[in-house]
């Protein structure tokens, strides 16, 4: 007998998906269920010949059977098990029943086009703060667009944008599933510890089971297949340190493991001459580091953090600057960079460590390593004029730190918007002169200052553009004292 070749397609029907959902206790009630049957083919024929079933008979089957679970504003739900076992389904459905409160991930709206830092907060600094506390605080990263973002860079904007939006629940199905695993538990202990902080519940699905020691969720749903299931509490307590964090080191550095990572810091890749370089390694990786100097001879917070003058004596031999800290984009968040400062601090041997910094603004993490915060200082007025006249003579304030980006724009210029550059470098105060035109002696007349800028080369223009750019900052000023060195001046 001829067998027909008729082609068919499965029947899978929901016959059951009931919720109940109560706001006031925050207990949630899910049934689901559905039926299926299998419609003839040769090949179905031939399965149901070798193994003696039949065909066409409907088959019920269960995913929930009136699940009960409790979930509060403030909880973190950590839904895992193996694919096809019904996570996506109790999440949409709990993520139905909240409507309005609960936001998804996946709904985010995002700008691909603009910078990242302009679709981020209502101001400069409130979107410096997201983005700094999900770990975008890289300078020139601030300045990309999402659609040059890395997979693991995009997770941490969104994340950004839904602290923004004031959801109260996080929705994210599929859960770092696209993730490498390091990145995965870096995005997770930083989710839960934001969502915690900011008294928000997050919903989140995956088939990766490897991330509940960072997420600490305080419901944990492990969904198998068929039945099978497993719901547990725990304390809602936060996780205060990633597993991450926990598998790196602090030891002595030189300078070629600063440049290993100097791409990654805003600054020159130039480093001052240092006293000491500290490293951070997890495994064989070059994690961060960080690099402690000489200090300048002035400074504008030191006065009045001791309450006198330091002469050059006492401060070369009880001095110390934070010049440099560096860490790998990817281990930013995790608290890290707090960790290298306070763990090297008593490493220098240095009774006093300073530190100058424009994020000190944003991220408090020089603070939260025992820093004292002293100043906080601007430019002046006639240093914002100059900058004001530059930006309209064709210079991007941004831009404008690149040393490179100074020299192909100036390059670009007519003879006369040079000579105009050098106008506008000349109206900057007295007391500018000096960091504009290096000198060993302590000061820079007005005459030595005019024949500096006006004989000077692109190159040299290019450099001094740089400086205008990093005195236009607004610089914090913070301070450590050794409690060890206290009483007897500098190490030994």
């Amino acid at each position: 007998m001829k067998r027909s070749k008729r082609r068919v397609r499965e029947i899978l029907e929901v016959t059951g998906l009931r919720k109940k959902y109560d706001k006031e206790k925050g207990k949630f009630v899910i049934d689901v269920r559905y039926r299926t049957r299998s419609l003839w083919t040769e090949r179905t024929e031939g399965v149901a010949e070798a193994f003696g079933i039949g065909l066409g008979e409907e088959e019920e089957r269960v995913i929930y059977d009136n699940l009960e679970l409790e979930i509060g504003p403030r909880d973190i739900v950590y839904i895992t098990g193996e694919s096809g076992g019904g996570k996506s389904v109790l999440l949409r459905a709990l993520a139905e029943d909240l409507g309005d409160e609960a936001l998804d991930m996946a709904e985010v709206e995002v700008e691909e086009d603009r910078p990242i830092i302009d679709t981020v907060g209502r101001t400069l600094r409130e979107g410096l703060s997201l983005l700094s506390r999900v770990g975008l605080n890289d300078a020139y990263l601030l300045l990309r667009p999402y659609n040059q973002l890395s997979e693991g860079q995009r997770y941490r904007y969104r994340l950004a944008k839904l602290m923004e939006s004031g959801a109260q629940y996080w929705v994210m199905d599929e859960f770092c599933s696209t993730l490498d695993r390091t990145t995965a538990r870096i995005v997770a202990f930083n989710v839960q510890k934001q969502a915690r902080r900011m008294g928000r519940g997050v919903l989140a699905a995956t088939a990766h089971e490897d991330l509940l020691q960072d997420l600490a969720p305080s419901v944990y749903v492990r969904k198998g297949l068929g039945r099978r299931l497993e719901v547990r509490y725990f304390p809602n307590r936060p996780r205060e340190r990633c597993s991450v964090a926990e598998e790196v080191r602090v030891e002595r550095g030189t300078p070629s493991d600063y440049r290993e990572l100097a791409e990654f810091h805003y600054r020159s890749h130039r480093l001052p001459p240092p006293i000491a370089i500290y490293a951070m390694r997890r495994g064989e990786e070059l994690v961060g580091v960080i690099v402690y100097s000489y200090p300048g001879i002035n400074s504008f917070g030191r006065r009045r953090a001791l309450g006198r003058r330091v002469p050059v004596e006492e401060l070369n031999r009880d001095f110390a600057v934070i010049s440099r800290v560096v860490l790998h984009p990817r281990y930013r968040s995790i608290g890290l960079g707090r960790r290298i400062v306070e763990e090297t601090l008593p490493l220098v041997g240095r009774r006093y460590v300073e530190a100058i910094a424009v994020m000190a603004q944003y991220n408090p993490f020089f603070e939260k390593a025992g820093m004292r915060r002293v100043a906080e200082i601007g430019p002046d007025e006639s240093l914002l004029e100059v900058g004001e006249r530059l930006r309209r003579l064709g210079f991007n304030p941004i831009e404008m730190a690149s040393e490179e980006a100074n020299l192909r724009r100036l390059e670009r210029m007519s003879w006369e918007e040079v000579e105009e550059c050098r106008r506008i470098l000349l109206g900057v105060s007295p007391g500018y002169y000096k960091r504009l035109k290096p000198s060993r002696r302590a000061h820079v007349g007005r005459g030595e200052f005019r024949s500096y800028v006006e004989g000077a080369p692109l190159g040299r223009l290019a450099r001094m553009l740089r400086t205008v750019a990093v005195l236009l900052q607004t610089k914090v000023y913070l301070i450590w004292e050794n409690p060890d060195l206290r009483e007897g001046g500098g190490a030994e």
